[in-house]
């Protein structure tokens, strides 16, 4: 049962890593990444994926760690 809990948690950890990987690319690359002239709403539909995708992914994190065993 030890054995279990260790790797959810560790399943949950990975993917709660890479939803704070989905904000710093989504947020922060568009900030580096920004050209005169370019659309701005386009950039912000951009931005609101990345987050959205990341809160799924941080959600899924959560749900995963509801298989935790007592």
């Amino acid at each position: 049962m030890l054995v279990h809990n260790e790797r959810i948690k560790l399943a949950a950890n990975a993917l709660d890593r890479l939803s704070t990987a989905f904000v710093v690319v989504g947020v922060l690359g568009r900030t580096f990444n920004y050209s005169p002239g370019a659309e701005m709403w386009i950039g912000l539909v951009g931005v609101a994926t990345w987050i959205l995708a990341a809160a799924g992914l941080h959600l899924a994190a959560r749900q995963i760690l509801g298989r935790l065993k007592p």
